[in-house]
């Protein structure tokens, strides 16, 4: 594993020592905005998390023109292309349901064909395909906890 990216992980698993988000002083704010800023600070994280497990990107934030549907993340891991969903949901007590279990099953068929536009616009030839679902809790106070799901799901959805 690169040293760099070894070093970036650490540096912004450091900074997220005590939680992914920030709470607003005073307790105020506009929760969509809080949400948005959580969803940001938690695909910097997954980002430099798979950095330090090997995979190298090609992609981030992937969104063809004109279609509902963005891919995450996208790099090889290995031989294989790798479309990474990255779900992050703030836990408070008292709070059930896991980030992972919100990736739908409309959302796998948005992702599926969002990494077929993908391959096609970018020629990629034959080439191992899967398709990853990386989930953190953001416990406020805490550092995350990060699970991940390789080959989450099928790309016949």
């Amino acid at each position: 594993m690169p040293l760099f990216s070894r070093a970036m992980f650490f540096a912004v698993h450091w900074a997220a020592r005590k939680g992914l988000r920030e709470e607003a002083a005073g307790g105020g704010g506009d929760k969509k905005e809080q949400a948005r800023q959580t969803g940001i600070r938690g695909e910097t994280y997954a980002y430099w998390y798979l950095r330090r497990h090997g995979y190298v990107f090609v992609a981030r934030n992937y969104q063809p023109p004109g279609v509902k549907g963005e891919i995450d993340l996208i790099g090889y891991d290995g031989a294989a292309l790798a479309f990474v969903e990255v779900r992050t949901r703030t836990v408070r007590a008292g709070q059930a349901g896991l980030p992972e279990m919100s990736v739908t099953r409309e959302k796998r068929r948005h992702l599926v064909r969002t990494a077929q536009l993908f391959l096609a616009a970018r020629r990629v030839a034959e080439t191992a395909v899967r398709f990853d679902v990386l989930a953190i809790e953001n416990h406020p106070g805490r550092a995350p906890v990060v699970r991940l799901h390789k080959d989450a799901f099928p790309a016949h959805c």
